[in-house]
């Protein structure tokens, strides 16, 4: 658990733009009252093209906000989380 509210999976160093640094999570969601909400990483290669093909969501700079499952893409979503992971995992070994 990452605060009250927030499921996450493995840890990293993230790096803020001012230098700053905090550890965060690889991948998340919360089940929220109002949506479903995501925390990945939005900077991988192809990540606007699998958006495109996601269906209903908004979006945060690093979240997706889903109302419902059924308003998206399943296949979809996981090809994004996937690709979410692996290009954190990949991002954490480099550093």
């Amino acid at each position: 658990m990452w605060g009250n509210a927030i499921v996450g999976f493995g840890s990293r160093k993230y790096k803020y733009p001012d230098g700053r640094e905090t550890d965060w999570m690889v991948i998340a969601f919360s089940p929220r009252k109002k949506n479903i909400t995501l925390y990945i990483a939005s900077d991988f290669e192809g990540c606007e093209d699998l958006l495109t093909e996601l269906g209903k969501y908004s979006r945060g700079k690093s979240c997706l906000y889903i109302k419902r499952l059924s308003d998206v893409n399943i296949a979809t979503l996981k090809k994004i989380i996937k690709a979410s992971v692996q290009h954190v995992l990949k991002e954490s070994a480099h550093k």
